[in-house]
């Protein structure tokens, strides 16, 4: 039952973010890996959205869904690596209330956009095989800015009702989350009342941010595969297929972590297990996604070499 004003007499204020060391020098040789990985995925996602915009070879639906991929990952990334960097170098790693409210609403808002934005780029794949010939009048620009920007509008409501639920439960102490960042669960977990039907909350919002675009991204490709099997020759076969695997890489790299963390009640959590699982989709997803597609597309690779040649020319 909902503890009443009258019942907690304090309520705590901050939160202390215990990361992944106490000991000064492991913080310092963290902070320098995390800076890296930071950076990394910073630089990395950037270049792609900048080699996006720059060539007009590559203002195709494909492409524009990629771009918006990669601003989701540095958004994401960005919600909350600066503050674990910060708490490895500080000696308080204390986050007020309100800061993390704004932590774990953007984390998840974009978490889950990105989530869902998976079927979207799904469908993209979709139509390029089954339907090459009216790829980009299906995929028209108007759909392309609906199904995106549907995406983000369903990502940030259904965020809303997670941080909701979340951060308006009674904490009156202790106030230690075994977390580098505000993610949901590690606070709940805190909160001085029984938490079981937060959790159906969030049960039900993984139905339909995972469950649902898994669903659609298996259609698709069982729809692609028939295509795919209809095409007579070996090497046509092949390209129709590597234009699908980096989509699905990063689909696998994403919701398998993501799932394991957000589809099972509290009672099964291992804090420290949790941090590294929630670290490789945090940090390692963002970081790879743009590997993946660059090493597997030559139209990245092109477009990288001919803004580097104008640059070298200028």
């Amino acid at each position: 039952m909902w503890l009443s004003p009258v019942e907690n007499q304090s309520w705590i204020s901050e939160f202390i973010l215990l990361g992944f060391s106490s000991d000064p020098t492991s913080n310092r040789i963290l902070f320098i890996v995390f800076l890296l990985l930071y950076l990394c995925s910073i630089l990395s996602n950037g270049l792609i959205v900048a080699l996006i915009c720059l060539d007009m070879h590559l203002h195709t639906p494909m492409y524009f869904f990629l771009c918006i991929l990669s601003l989701l990952d540095m958004g994401y990334v960005t919600t909350t690596m600066p503050q674990m960097l910060v708490h490895l170098l500080a000696h308080s790693q204390t986050i007020s209330f309100a800061r993390c409210w704004l932590q774990m609403y953007m984390f998840g808002a974009l978490c889950l956009t990105e989530s869902l934005f998976f079927a979207v780029m799904a469908y993209d794949r979709y139509v390029a095989i089954c339907y090459p010939l009216h790829y980009t009048v299906i995929l028209s620009w108007g759909l392309c800015t609906r199904l995106t920007a549907g995406t983000w509008a369903c990502g940030f409501f259904f965020s809303l009702i997670h941080t909701f639920f979340t951060m308006r439960l009674p904490y009156c102490g202790p106030n230690t989350v075994n977390h580098y960042f505000c993610e949901g669960p590690s606070v709940r977990s805190l909160a001085c009342m029984d938490t079981h039907l937060i959790e159906i909350v969030d049960l039900v919002i993984s139905v339909f941010v995972a469950v649902a675009p898994l669903s659609l991204i298996l259609a698709s490709y069982i729809c692609i595969a028939r295509a795919i099997l209809k095409i007579k020759s070996i090497k046509g076969r092949c390209k129709a297929f590597s234009t699908c695997a980096s989509h699905l890489t990063v689909v696998s790299i994403f919701y398998a972590p993501a799932t394991y963390i957000y589809m099972r009640p509290n009672s099964s959590c291992s804090p420290e297990q949790d941090k590294q699982i929630a670290l490789f989709y945090n940090v390692f997803t963002a970081l790879l996604n743009p590997v993946v597609y660059s090493l597997r597309n030559k139209d990245i690779k092109g477009a990288f070499l001919k803004v580097m040649g104008r640059s070298w020319l200028a």
